[in-house]
């Protein structure tokens, strides 16, 4: 579910990341990545806010299909998903609990252009908005929603900042490799690593 690459990545932006702003994770499902960069932050020393966003939202729920040839249905498997989610940044990020706010990233993007004040999944306030040291996008591969997760990510990214690419990997299969190749061309990016996701630094 996520490439070893990924963690060299999240350890070259958090050592690097150029201001004190939030790092914000787009899509969670079960909490790995979430709890890998909670440890890279502590391994680092570093204090940054971790700002999460899932609706664990899956394809197939709307039509009342069940999990394949399974007779899971979809709110079932939903509320297992977000409760394994819970349980685990209970259990491996107890020290430093990420902020996980129950939307769809353009839900996000949105609350965080109005710097809206919202509640997480564990019943916290959180402040949204202001600039982003760290965007990983792992949310809907699809060339239209990774596509405009980057766009957002780029209205708040500031300077030096760095965004990585799930599932980016040259041949991965993904749409999200062509919202990469676009990322390349504005010359607004310097790709820093390709291990084998593509990680860049804002210029």
């Amino acid at each position: 579910m996520l490439h070893r690459g990924n963690l060299y990545c999240f350890d070259h932006a958090i050592r690097n990341l150029p201001s004190r702003a939030p790092i914000v994770e787009v899509g969670s499902f079960c909490g790995l990545s979430t709890n890998l960069l909670t440890y890279y932050k502590r391994k680092r020393g570093v204090s940054n806010q971790l700002i999460t966003s899932d609706k664990w939202a899956f394809e197939g729920a709307q039509d009342g299909r069940t999990l394949g040839d399974s007779p899971i249905g979809h709110a079932d498997y939903r509320a297992f998903v977000k409760e394994t989610y819970t349980r685990n940044i209970r259990m491996f990020s107890r020290d430093d609990l990420p902020y996980t706010v129950e939307m769809l990233s353009d839900e996000l993007f949105g609350a965080w252009r109005r710097s809206e004040e919202v509640s997480d999944i564990l019943g916290r306030s959180v402040r949204l908005g202001g600039p982003i040291s760290f965007c990983y996008i792992d949310g809907n591969h699809t060339y239209e929603f990774a596509k405009r997760d980057f766009e957002n990510c780029d209205k708040f990214l500031e300077s030096a900042g760095f965004v990585l690419f799930d599932d980016s990997a040259d041949g991965s299969g993904w749409d999200v490799c062509k919202v990469v190749a676009e990322v390349q061309a504005t010359g607004r990016y310097e790709l820093v690593i390709k291990n084998p996701n593509y990680l860049f630094k804002k210029r």
